[in-house]
């Protein structure tokens, strides 16, 4: 049988929308053998790696309120960032465990930036609390992770749908889910309204993130899409209506997805 890669995207809050995506997946019998994530990607893919269950993602996802969110994220420090990052590495470890990635099934490969080269890293072994730290590390916003001769950063800088990456670990039938697929509409023909600098920048980073998501979508077979633009970081304590987007988007590809499977295999 192919070997099935899950490639699952960066994008904050918008990410919750891959529980719903693999609850779908998995519910129709199409289970990963590989799981490559960035950011949060790698957070959802590899918390489903460790407990082997995505309901159980979901109940830790649906159990977080504002103050344990709050509570991790009030780590400060100047060095680098504003978050240490020491507390959510002690949520990791408490809520999800610490294995090694090695040992993982299906597969798992978390994704991080070097902020000294601009290139990938890929974590094929080692701590998993660690190397997730390092693929979430948003910049400006948590401390990097300093291992050996990098500073690892956000995986989502690199790699926003490491799709490729699937590839290369031997994934045959490789199925992207992309957080930043749209663009904002109110920059879409005349603006009607005047746009403050804020904006401006905000939107030129998303279409930053739209652009390398699209291009690491092209090595993918099947790109499931969220509408959870627009999703804000009070996602994180209200989770269930972006999951619940995320099982729509893959319910309107499911069919395409499984015909496919019955015909390859």
């Amino acid at each position: 049988m192919k070997k099935i890669g899950l490639a699952l995207g960066s994008g904050g809050p918008r990410g919750l929308a891959h529980i719903g995506v693999m609850k779908v997946l998995l519910q129709n019998g199409i289970k990963p053998d590989i799981i490559t994530g960035s950011s949060i990607g790698a957070l959802i893919g590899g918390a489903y790696a460790v407990s082997g269950s995505i309901e159980e993602v979901e109940r830790l996802a649906l159990s977080s309120d504002m103050k344990t969110v709050l509570s991790v994220l009030f780590d400060p420090t100047l060095r680098l960032g504003l978050v240490k990052g020491q507390k959510i590495m002690r949520f990791l470890k408490e809520k999800i465990g610490d294995p090694y990635i090695e040992s993982l099934k299906p597969s798992f490969y978390p994704v991080a930036t070097n902020l000294l080269t601009g290139e990938a890293v890929v974590f094929e072994k080692g701590s998993f609390a660690e190397s997730v730290r390092a693929s979430i590390s948003i910049p400006f916003l948590f401390q990097p992770i300093k291992k050996e001769n990098m500073l690892l950063v956000d995986g989502g800088l690199s790699q926003s749908v490491p799709v490729k990456i699937a590839r290369d670990k031997g994934a045959e039938i490789i199925i992207g889910v992309n957080l930043n697929a749209k663009l904002s509409e109110s920059f879409y023909g005349f603006m009607k309204a005047p746009v403050g600098l804020y904006k401006v920048a905000d939107e030129s980073i998303n279409i930053l993130q739209y652009n390398l998501a699209k291009e690491n979508c092209k090595y993918a077979d099947f790109v499931i899409k969220p509408e959870v633009y627009g999703v804000g970081w009070d996602s994180f304590w209200k989770p269930q209506s972006v999951i619940e987007e995320g099982e729509a988007s893959a319910k309107l590809i499911l069919p395409e997805i499984l015909k496919h499977l019955k015909r390859r295999f």
